[in-house]
């Protein structure tokens, strides 16, 4: 009589009645029908995991395109020390974004490609090797500290220009002027800041000191200790972008304070409309990296009803698709 019992309550309890739930079946690509690499993008939408998240990112850009948005593009340094930095020089060149936002590693690693390639190393590279090498490790990817050197004697001058510009309008140079004299001395194509110098897309960097062009401007400062870098001026235009627009939305690669930013900025219209994250980061210990979209909407920073989604992905394997899926194609 006990089993009995035990199997009528183990079957209820296991084998319950259940609604059918709402969406598309589940299913992956049919390499029967062959090799269509825009079919098996398309067909990340029924995927499930990550690939329907980047399927929804591409549909929430397209959706800024065709909405005419005011886009902001976010990105870290690592992104500029992979090969995304040609993707993201396309967008500028074509005018597909409104406004930049990078690390300082972000500018000076465009700059210092423009004079010397980044080489494929490994992961797993001894640093005590590579450093008796004077070679540099991102990652996988290795940087002579010759192209460092070769950087200090480009910027140099520029500083010592801007540094005599500032002294007879009595005004400090900003950040932003900066870059766009980078790019506008690098004359390289290839280039992100040629790009937003040639068609004056403002480039707001947030943390312009941490790294390589960091370090010149202290060795700068030697020489001319007066030499000030207007950062209020930056964050006052960077903040007024965002005042009366009409449609905002952002792709941000990677997080940290270039994500902050953004959404900071955008909180001074109530939020964006539209919101695409391309992160690893984790939400567990309440850090802004890895908080996700519904966390910006209780700051303000985005719209209750915008639309957003998060890949948890390498950026340098999905932004590339989503580019090709959506800015690319208009």
């Amino acid at each position: 009589m006990d089993n009995v019992k035990n199997e009528e309550t183990a079957r209820k309890n296991l084998m319950r009645d259940s609604h059918e739930p709402d969406g598309i079946s589940v299913r992956g690509p049919d390499f029967n029908l062959g090799v269509n690499y825009s079919g098996i993008v398309d067909s990340f939408e029924s995927m499930g995991f990550q690939a329907t998240n980047l399927s929804r990112a591409i549909e929430i850009t397209n959706k800024m395109i065709a909405d005419k948005a005011f886009i902001f593009l976010g990105y870290t340094s690592n992104m500029v020390s992979s090969g995304l930095r040609d993707v993201i020089s396309y967008l500028v060149q074509n005018k597909k974004v409104n406004v930049l936002v990078t690390t300082c590693g972000g500018i000076e690693e465009d700059i210092i490609k423009c004079l010397g390639s980044f080489k494929i190393g490994e992961f797993g590279a001894d640093g005590a090797t590579l450093r008796k090498k004077g070679i540099n490790r991102i990652g996988n990817i290795f940087v002579p500290n010759s192209r460092y050197i070769k950087f200090e004697k480009f910027v140099q001058p520029i500083l010592e220009e801007l540094y005599q510009l500032a002294l007879k309008r009595g005004k400090p140079v900003t950040g932003n002027e900066l870059i766009w004299k980078l790019g506008e001395r690098i004359k390289d194509e290839n280039s992100i800041y040629y790009w937003a110098w040639k068609n004056q897309i403002p480039v707001y960097c947030p943390a312009l000191l941490d790294g390589a062009l960091g370090d010149n401007i202290y060795f700068f400062k030697f020489k001319h200790p007066d030499f000030v870098i207007d950062s209020t001026d930056d964050v006052v235009w960077f903040n007024n972008t965002t005042i009366g627009l009409a449609k905002s939305g952002a792709v941000i690669l990677g997080a940290g304070v270039v994500k902050h930013a953004i959404l900071n900025a955008n909180m001074l219209r109530n939020g964006l409309d539209y919101a695409v994250y391309v992160n690893t980061s984790q939400e567990f210990d309440g850090s802004d990296a890895g908080a996700l979209p519904s966390e910006a909407v209780s700051w303000g920073k985005i719209l209750p009803n915008a639309s957003t989604v998060k890949v948890f992905a390498d950026a340098t394997i999905v932004f590339p698709l989503l580019v090709a899926e959506s800015f690319a194609k208009k």
